[in-house]
């Protein structure tokens, strides 16, 4: 299958950009009859050339400094740069804000272009080339093809050609899985089709009559068209400059800025934690400055908080007050609007005013919680988000192990693997699956748990029921909703069941509707001993005619405290049974149901009545409904109107 690439053109104004690109791929990028007229690009201009084995699709970006927000919102999406240099101007302002803005998004391969050949001679080249040298050196271009040429009289353009082949096969792939993500740069309405949104395709598979959403304002779409390099398509892979007919939304409803993405694979955020970059011709950045975060087709005002240094400035203090010139370090970026970003996005910063160039960074973390930044715990935590920038975000187990971790009990939903991490919505299942399997976290329902964060709120499970013993020795134990909301508060409730589940199954715990230590023993003192003796015998004296349980306290010389916790005791022992207000002895009843099973017929049913149960057992009213009532429930017998049938 042919590679897809994104190539953008850079430099200053007047270098012949759009003219090269018309030289190499026969279509004219300036796309505005205003940009004729005034023979500069204002807007973002596309073409593409076809290889044997590639197609290049070139975005012409503008080069005049009041244009550079379109050159960036060109520049955020490629695979590889064409770096325009006139050989009669040489190297200028915006080339080398350009030239700033590739390398802060970590554009990594590409071909310098010396232009307008024809109009100097070999020598005024090579001063260029030494020029050109001086100011890619260090940098990802430092060992790329120069190349002299000519769109006017064509020499060079060949050479042009193969050196962007070279380079095309040395640029990241893009994956044409995972999920759809078009930053949006323009959007019309045609005639007889309704909307359409331009864009180039970053990533995933868009095909026609799928559903997506317009993000950050949610907007449920459909796919109903496509044009892939201007003409009609099915499908359209990443890589790929992409006109959408889209159905479900109104024109007007859409700004540039806007990202069609796949449906749940994204989240719009207004705060996300990052790597800060200060370029090293830049004016010191100021902890809480205000600046403009370009991501995408994006323009966010926003402002950066500081937090601890990278590199040299990692020993300087907690957080700074200030970034130095070429200095780098951790930041929080608070936005006046939403934006869509996952892990690994890179972006660029301009200074508020004036607008230049000044810093970019990438994306730890598009939904960091809500503590401080300028802190050691924030180094410690952003730390393990900050690993090697050239890894995939679907391979960065460390990354996925530290959000984990971070979530606690509360666990991390495999969901936001996809928002949060950056991982395909298709591989989502998979990589969890790889967590798991290699390392201390427990997949829990849709959530992933660390097993020590299981263990470590289990032991503390084990202590509070042992706390409840102690001080009572005779309960039932821990009631569960009380155990759920005293440690579980902020987890879901199948971690609560997790956690007691694997209790029960070590042998450590009981589970009721109260939660008791196995090793627990319920032991009377002597006192208790005589009381606990002292009520089984009145209840068995009184078979079935108990007292009451006031009277019972007072017949036997027990505080009614006391009283209550030894019932309770004797209850669970299955030594007494509490029928409403009333305590029978077990074995009392134990007999009773056995007289009444011999009293039932293999040939027709058995009724018993109110009277008649009182009088065969020579109790009151007071005593027949509560035990006919615990009868029913017993399932010995059943009630059809005022009498009972014995089952």
């Amino acid at each position: 299958m042919a590679r897809h690439v994104v190539i953008g053109t850079a430099g200053h104004i007047d270098h012949g950009k759009s003219a090269l690109v018309r030289a190499l791929t026969g279509t004219d990028p300036d796309r505005l009859k205003e940009e004729r007229d005034r023979g500069i690009t204002i807007d973002l201009g596309f073409a593409h050339l076809k290889t044997d084995d590639a197609t290049m699709a070139f975005v012409d970006v503008p080069g005049h400094e009041r244009f550079v927000k379109n050159m960036l919102a060109g520049a955020s999406g490629v695979d590889a740069v064409l770096l325009v240099i006139a050989a009669d101007e040489s190297v200028m302002p915006q080339t080398r804000e350009h030239f700033d803005i590739c390398r802060l998004l970590g554009v990594s391969v590409g071909v310098v272009a010396l232009t307008k050949t024809d109009l100097v001679d070999d020598d005024t080249v090579e001063l260029v080339k030494l020029e050109t040298a001086e100011l890619v050196a260090g940098s990802f271009l430092e060992n790329a093809p120069v190349v002299p040429v000519s769109a006017r009289s064509g020499s060079g353009l060949e050479e042009v050609r193969q050196a962007l082949s070279e380079v095309t096969d040395a640029a990241a792939s893009r994956r044409s899985g995972g999920a759809v993500r078009l930053p949006i740069d323009r959007a019309f309405s045609v005639k007889g089709f309704g909307t359409v949104v331009t864009g180039t395709l970053v990533s995933g598979q868009l095909s026609v009559d799928d559903a997506c959403a317009i993000l950050p304002r949610p907007r449920a779409v459909k796919v109903r068209g496509l044009q892939v390099h201007g003409s009609s398509n099915s499908t359209a892979v990443a890589g790929q400059r992409v006109a959408v007919n889209l159905t479900g939304v109104d024109v007007s409803e859409i700004r540039r800025g806007d990202t069609l993405v796949t449906a749940d694979a994204f989240e719009e955020t207004a705060r996300l934690d990052a790597v800060v970059e200060l370029l090293g011709s830049a004016r010191r950045l100021r902890h809480g400055a205000r600046v403009r975060f370009h991501q995408g087709t994006a323009e966010i005002l926003g402002r950066v908080a500081l937090g601890p240094g990278l590199d040299e400035l990692a020993s300087v203090s907690e957080a700074l007050g200030e970034l130095p010139p070429g200095g780098r370090a951790f930041g929080r970026l608070r936005l006046e609007h939403h934006a869509v970003l996952t892990r690994g996005d890179r972006f660029i910063l301009r200074a508020y005013s004036p607008p230049l160039t000044i810093a970019g960074g990438r994306v730890l973390d598009p939904h960091p919680p809500s503590v401080g930044i300028r802190t050691a715990a924030a180094r410690a935590r952003l730390e393990p988000l900050a690993s090697d920038p050239t890894t995939p975000v679907t391979n960065d187990d460390r990354a996925a192990r530290a959000l984990v971790a971070e979530a606690g009990i509360s666990g991390l939903p495999v969901a936001r693997l996809v928002t949060r991490l950056g991982v395909a919505p298709e591989d989502a299942a998979t990589f969890s699956e790889r967590l798991v399997s290699t390392g201390n976290v427990r997949r829990v329902g849709t959530l992933l748990v660390r097993e020590d964060t299981l263990t470590d709120v289990g032991e503390r499970l084990c202590d509070l029921v042992g706390e409840v013993h102690t001080e009572n020795p005779l309960s039932e134990g821990l009631p569960r909703e009380e155990a759920r909301e005293r440690l579980f508060k902020f987890a879901p409730p199948a971690v609560f069941e997790v956690v007691v589940d694997g209790l029960v199954a070590a042998g450590t715990l009981r589970s009721t509707e109260y939660l008791a230590l196995t090793a627990h023993e319920a032991r009377l003192s002597p006192e208790e001993e005589r009381v606990a003796d002292r009520i089984q015998a009145v209840l068995a004296g009184a078979e079935l005619r108990p007292p009451a349980v006031a009277t019972l306290g007072g017949e036997i010389g027990a505080d009614p405290t006391v009283l209550d916790r030894i019932l309770s005791l004797l209850v669970r022992q299955s030594k007494v049974v509490r029928v409403g207000a009333l305590v029978f002895d077990a074995a009392a009843l134990a007999t009773l149901r056995s007289d009444l099973q011999q009293l039932r017929s293999s040939e027709a049913p058995v009724a018993i009545d109110v009277a008649t149960f009182k009088e065969r057992y020579g109790i009151t009213r007071k005593f027949a409904i509560p035990l006919l009532e615990y009868l029913d429930r017993e399932r010995v017998t059943r009630r059809m109107g005022q009498r009972r049938v014995l089952l």
